[in-house]
């Protein structure tokens, strides 16, 4: 039975490798899967999922206004795909997660999200909210904080090292721009006195 996932963490959490990891297995038994990813995410370069630690694979890309029901469909008529896994997914707008969800019940063709809960302001993404309400199954990735305590936060580092507090909510960047922190050293980094 197809199944709407998403895999969440903060920054640094390995998410894209396990997505590489998961389209390697499927591949290695003879599967074939639809990898798609944000059109503006070129850390790896555009229609690339890369990984921290080297690990890159080809990906259609999808932007704000692409029909992903549309795209899945698309590429079925390409022929059978096993499983469609969707990098950065906390960049999806609430439309395209209805639109994944849709290809689930109606194409039913599992989809396996992976991206960020929150921004550095301790806020929901659209693509993630969407998620969080409609995805069937949820998997927390977890990483750790500098303390040793699970990370669940993130901070955007500004131009003088120290933490952001306002911004546009979408900033691409790696280790250079972000640090995954617990929930009371986020609060310390960024002045929260809550």
């Amino acid at each position: 039975m197809a199944k709407l996932y998403f895999h969440y963490s903060t920054m640094n959490a390995g998410k894209s490798t396990l997505l590489l990891q998961a389209a390697h297995n499927y591949q290695e038994m003879g599967m074939q899967t639809y990898l798609l990813t944000a059109d503006f995410d070129d850390r790896a370069g555009t229609g690339q999922i890369g990984s921290r630690i080297g690990l890159s694979r080809e990906a259609d890309v999808y932007g704000k206004t692409h029909d992903l029901f549309a795209m899945i469909e698309a590429r079925l008529a390409q022929g059978k795909i096993a499983c469609v896994m969707v990098d950065e997914a906390q960049w999806l707008s609430k439309d395209q997660v209805w639109q994944l969800a849709r290809a689930v019940d109606d194409l039913r063709v599992p989809v396996m999200c992976y991206g960020l809960r929150v921004d550095f302001r301790g806020e929901l993404f659209p693509g993630s909210a969407g998620l969080l309400a409609l995805a069937d199954e949820m998997r927390e990735v977890r990483t750790i904080c500098h303390c040793g305590k699970k990370a669940t936060m993130v901070i955007r580092k500004g131009t003088d090292g120290s933490a952001a507090t306002d911004g546009d909510q979408v900033q691409v960047g790696g280790n250079e721009t972000y640090v995954s922190l617990c929930r009371k050293h986020f609060r310390e980094a960024t002045g929260d006195t809550r």
